[in-house]
């Protein structure tokens, strides 16, 4: 997220929504491999829908950052596996691993 013109774009749709925005790196590359893997894994058509539901959950949370990027992570876990039909992928919400 070094763009200029992102930076300048999100830091616009801050001030709509009456935010202060973290432009933390690590949180939007966190996002963006989500959309990427559900786009790609899921349907491209549900990436939106899943990142809102992600920003919701996330402004929740008492810490959003930490859960944006703890939430994408899940996510991004979860869509590389969702069409899982082989013994190599990742089985989808496989549940023994939840702590």
């Amino acid at each position: 997220m070094t763009d200029d013109r992102e930076l300048a774009w999100l830091t616009a749709v801050g001030q709509e929504l009456g935010l202060e925005l973290d432009t933390d790196q690590e949180e939007f590359t966190a996002l963006d491999d989500l959309a990427r893997h559900v786009a790609a894994n899921v349907d491209q058509a549900l990436t939106a829908r899943t990142l809102f539901l992600v920003g919701v959950a996330s402004g929740r949370a008492a810490d959003p950052s930490v859960a944006t990027h703890d939430y994408a992570g899940t996510l991004t876990a979860l869509a590389r596996g969702w069409n899982a039909d082989t013994e190599r992928a990742e089985p989808a919400n496989d549940q023994d691993k939840r702590a």
